[in-house]
């Protein structure tokens, strides 16, 4: 009989075989140049996007990166698809973020206190993630707001929630349908029709 090591060689390439036997970590990311792009790390495990990406996801994560980048006030920063180090073990890249660090050309992962909001816009590939796991992780790791986007007959809807302190769980705020006006934790009136054709 083979043992599991030789069994997982045989059938994966190298690098996708963890460095420890605890799995990976969170700086791990930076030293895998073979994964392909969106790797997320979740609990020390390795989350590939499999499933070809929708070009309604896309053309929605895009629109609404520039839309926030705009439309945010100075002090706040949009960026999309970047990872956020949530532990050592967990390090998931939320569709769009708001943050409040400066840009830095060279960076490749933020810090939850760094982190305002993190949005998810669900995909059917990872919609168990994007609304039940990351929001849990979001919120253990004490970031303020999450907003999971939904498609509903095409059209964009965004579920907002924030942070509660005490139960280090997020409390729902609104649905918002056509526009997402918001007044925390920046002022936003999104016209949500706008970002997909």
């Amino acid at each position: 009989m083979r043992r599991w090591e030789e069994t997982v060689t045989a059938e994966f390439p190298e690098w996708m075989i963890p460095p420890r036997p605890s799995g990976w970590e969170a700086e791990d990311l930076d030293h895998l140049p073979q994964a392909p792009r969106h790797t997320e790390l979740i609990d020390g495990a390795l989350i590939f996007m499999m499933s070809p990406q929708r070009s309604w996801h896309s053309r929605l994560v895009e629109n609404l990166t520039f839309t926030l980048r705009q439309a945010v006030p100075s002090g706040y920063e949009a960026e999309r698809e970047m990872t956020v180090r949530l532990d050592h073990k967990s390090r998931p890249e939320p569709d769009v973020l708001i943050t409040t660090a400066a840009y830095d050309p060279d960076r490749t992962w933020y810090a939850p206190e760094d982190v305002t909001v993190v949005i998810e816009v669900v995909s059917e590939e990872s919609a168990d993630r994007d609304r039940s796991l990351k929001p849990f992780k979001y919120a253990q790791a004490g970031i303020p707001h999450f907003w999971r986007v939904e498609d509903e007959a095409g059209q964009a809807v965004v579920h907002t929630y924030e942070l509660d302190t005490m139960t280090h769980s997020y409390v729902a705020t609104g649905i918002h349908r056509g526009t997402l006006k918001v007044s925390a934790p920046v002022p936003l009136n999104v016209d949500l029709g706008a970002l997909v054709p």
